[in-house]
């Protein structure tokens, strides 16, 4: 395994336990479930998300990218659907929580280059 990889787990990890004590409707059981739920969500971006945005591209580009949050939002739903110890309470909860993942992710990762 890659250190890349790992770094970006580590990275994704910290963004889950940061957003579940920013938003409410979000939970994690504690640093294992984070880590499990953190490997799950980058198997669903890596596997099913491609997918998904091929297959709604016109939705997409009818909505100028904006349904890509949407994709998010589903993504970190279906995590906490597949983890146990991570929770994620409703749609709205998994939207916000997405996109908080998302900015703090992209800020560690440019801290850590």
């Amino acid at each position: 395994m890659g250190h890349g990889i790992v770094i970006s787990w580590i990275i994704s990890t910290v963004a889950i336990l940061i957003v579940a004590h920013l938003i409410p409707g979000i939970r994690v059981g504690g640093l294992g479930s984070a880590i499990i739920a953190a490997a799950i969500l980058g198997l669903l971006n890596a596997l099913v998300k491609p997918i998904l945005v091929i297959l709604t591209l016109p939705l997409t580009i009818l909505t100028l990218g904006l349904f890509l949050l949407i994709l998010n939002a589903l993504m970190f739903q279906l995590a906490g659907a597949f983890t146990s110890g991570f929770r994620v309470e409703s749609f709205w909860a998994a939207l916000l929580g997405s996109i908080v993942v998302s900015i703090i992710t992209y800020l560690l990762n440019s801290i850590m280059r």
